[in-house]
């Protein structure tokens, strides 16, 4: 149960904020510009490309890992396929995980590394198998990791992860965490823009920096839940089954959030992205987690007995400029079954800017989420 007191309380919220997950929310566009000067210290901008790689293969372990991959697919498009290199192993430990290259991967082919941890000694093998089949190979890394140490100067280039200015909470190797997120995928923004699959100069960078920064002032434990976009989300997912419903490059921000609210929540979210969405989700809302799938709640006891799980759609997508939308056919199937929807539609500005807009608010209202309902434990 959501402990909707918890909310207002910026006090109480610091301490029982143990891992800095709204701390590193809010920190997440100073994190941005701390990223960006060290690919810029590396010598990404100095780099000087023979041209597109045919494919970019993408390596590291956990959420973090995963939503990097997912965004620069998303941004990417087109100009070049983005695959992630997924680990095996018997257990999700840094020195049990292993990770193989495809066999078609060679020297046309660019592999990028990413890790909070930096001690997977798979990833290590992973960069030398790299090198010998002459794969340009970047990774993003703590420093003085050993990794960095033999990726660095031999094998390929390395960026030093940003962290956070804070180094004793453990919010900062967390690999659900928005710092996370942004000290890895920051740096791969920069070199992704060298080589030509997508467009982030130094400019859009520190914009990205900026939306952050204004939506961590919309979002911080010291607005009120009522004007405070993220509190009011978290308030609304609470005790529900959310169908995070996605539209366009908001897709990895709705799969991303899903992934979150499940490690650091506990509460269990579908992502789909529409139209496809309501035909897969459909049948949630006419079943079991239907808003009025049990005619007898009504004269439930509340309070021996949990409540029911019902289903709560959240529409994430950018504002329709003319273009085919098919939000208004997702409200439509929402409301005809008597289903709540929430709606995230970020402030005008670049596809980045969107991007960071939309994933600071649903990264503050996981961190909410975890926090009130005693997820952090």
């Amino acid at each position: 149960m959501l402990d909707e007191s918890l909310l207002d309380a910026p006090e109480a919220l610091a301490r029982a904020d143990r891992r800095g997950l709204l701390r590193g929310a809010a920190e997440a566009g100073a994190r941005v510009r701390t990223a960006a000067r060290h690919a810029a210290e590396a010598g990404i901008a100095e780099l000087t490309p023979e041209g597109r790689p045919r494919v970019v293969l993408i390596a590291g372990p956990g959420t973090a890992a995963n939503g990097v991959a997912d965004l620069v697919a998303a941004l990417a498009g087109p100009t070049a396929p983005v695959t992630r290199l997924d680990p095996t192993g018997v257990a999700p430990a840094a020195g049990a995980l292993r990770w193989a290259l495809p066999g078609w991967a060679g020297s046309v082919d660019l592999l990028l590394i990413v890790t909070t941890d930096g001690t997977e000694p798979g990833l290590a093998l992973l960069a030398e198998q790299a090198y010998r089949r002459g794969c340009t190979v970047v990774a993003v890394a703590p420093q003085r990791s050993p990794l960095s140490e033999a990726v660095d100067g031999v094998h390929g280039l390395v960026v030093p992860m940003a962290t956070a200015p804070y180094e004793l909470y453990e919010e900062t190797q967390a690999a659900a965490s928005p710092g996370a997120l942004w000290a890895l995928f920051t740096p791969l923004l920069a070199l992704l823009d060298r080589v030509g699959l997508l467009t982030a100069p130094p400019d859009a960078l520190q914009s990205v920096a900026d939306r952050l920064d204004a939506t961590a002032e919309r979002c911080g434990p010291a607005i009120a839940t009522y004007s405070n976009p993220a509190k009011t989300l978290a308030a609304e997912l609470a005790d529900t089954l959310p169908l995070i419903w996605t539209e366009g490059t908001a897709a990895p921000v709705g799969r991303r959030f899903a992934a979150v609210l499940a490690e650091l929540a506990g509460l269990p979210a579908l992502s789909a992205q529409l139209p496809e969405a309501l035909p897969a989700h459909g049948v949630l809302l006419a079943g079991d987690f239907a808003a009025g799938a049990d005619p007898d709640d009504f004269f439930r006891d509340r309070v021996d007995e949990p409540q029911a799980l019902r289903a709560r759609v959240l529409l994430l997508h950018d504002r329709a400029d003319g273009g085919l939308t098919s939000a208004p056919a997702a409200r439509e199937l929402a409301l005809s079954h008597d289903t709540a929807i929430s709606e995230l539609v970020p402030e005008e500005g670049s596809e980045l800017e969107t991007l960071a807009e939309l994933l600071a608010v649903t990264d503050f209202a996981a961190g909410y989420l975890a926090l009130a309902t005693g997820g952090h434990a």
